[in-house]
């Protein structure tokens, strides 16, 4: 809780920059990514000698030419560092309170379920994990639990009634029960969104870091009263603290890329992307961004709707609208590389994240 620094500031000065959101928002990017990459070696090879690989999840799904043998060998549950790495440097430049709690303890919740996963995948070595519907049902709890618990925190719970439009100046009065039905509907659509993309070296990790600095480029934005009055967003007080998880996040994504790029030296597992999936959607809930969460996740929205198409249209026609789905493996079958379809998603994502803190000028 190095926030507490800042008490002594009387004694020496400088310790006064331990209560600028801006200095601990890049403390925490900079912990979580000097963790990831300094201790993802050690980690992926304590992975490796626990025999992490979960079973082949793509055979009799994609054409066998298509299939990278070499990947059965590489470990999964490299989550595990990205979580740790995102909760201790949330714990060291966060003020302690109530958001910062849901923040931290809703992620490594989100984390134990894809652990929970990647276990039975690694041990029974059964591709499919923990059941669809059980999944669910744990995810949609979580999400539950911490969209209640956002409601009723001081400095931001009283905006959560209301349903900001992209474009449109006010927000929208919905009522608590609708706003609370859609900002669940984002956490766990974003959740297994994330989980989808997942599939290629550094793809979902990339993608997330833009989600993330268009996240903390709101959160700063809304906590900041003259940038928000000068944006017509809402100005929340109790939100600053956001801005450094979202940091930790980013720092976190980006020191994993150093052993996730292509060949990657582990993969993050569903104990990686279900959290991170899960800090999308709850960053959308605290900014009330949802329906521009469509935009900023743009390359998770597309992965998932891809799924979805493919299913509802083999079911009422038989007929497959993509090679394959998630819709990078699609492209794959285009003759799309790995490294291809990983950079041009990464250029998609962070034309989509400009576009959305773009939308802040056009209300």
């Amino acid at each position: 809780m190095l926030y507490f620094l800042s008490r002594l500031s009387d004694s020496f000065g400088p310790l006064r920059l331990f209560e600028y959101v801006t200095f601990r928002a890049g403390g925490a990017f900079f912990t979580a990514f000097l963790l990831t990459v300094f201790l993802g070696a050690a980690t992926a090879r304590l992975l490796k000698s626990l025999h992490a690989q979960s079973a082949d999840r793509f055979a009799g799904l994609i054409a066998p030419e298509l299939i990278d043998k070499a990947k059965k060998k590489t470990p999964c549950m490299g989550g595990v560092l990205i979580v740790g790495a995102i909760v201790l440097a949330s714990l060291l430049w966060c003020a302690p309170g109530r958001l910062t709690a849901i923040l931290v303890g809703s992620t490594i919740l989100f984390a134990l379920i894809g652990f929970i996963d990647d276990w039975i995948k690694v041990v029974r070595q059964n591709r499919d994990g923990l059941p669809g519907k059980l999944k669910m049902l744990f995810l949609t709890l979580v999400a539950v639990g911490a969209v209640w618990l956002i409601g009723r925190t001081p400095g931001v719970g009283g905006m959560m009634e209301q349903f900001i439009v992209p474009f449109v100046k006010n927000p929208l009065p919905l009522g608590g029960l609708w706003c609370g039905l859609i900002s669940v509907l984002a956490i766990v659509g974003s959740a297994n969104a994330v989980n989808l993309t997942d599939g290629k070296d550094g793809l979902a990790s990339g993608c997330t870091i833009f989600c993330m600095i268009t996240y903390a480029v709101l959160t700063y934005i809304m906590g900041h009263r003259i940038f928000a009055d000068y944006l017509n967003v809402p100005h929340l007080l109790g939100i600053q603290e956001a801005v450094i998880f979202a940091s930790a996040t980013g720092g976190a994504c980006l020191g994993f890329l150093w052993h996730n790029c292509h060949p990657a030296a582990m993969f993050m597992g569903d104990t990686g992307s279900l959290a991170l999936g899960g800090i999308v959607g709850l960053m959308a809930v605290l900014t009330r961004q949802e329906l521009l969460l469509l935009l900023v996740g743009g390359i998770f929205v597309a992965e998932a709707l891809s799924v979805m198409i493919q299913v509802t249209s083999f079911k009422l026609t038989g007929k497959r609208v993509f090679y394959c789905t998630p819709i990078h493996h699609h492209f794959e079958h285009l003759g799309w590389t790995e490294t291809q379809i990983v950079v041009r998603f990464w250029i998609v994502a962070g034309i989509l994240a400009l576009s959305a803190l773009g939308t802040l000028k056009l209300r």
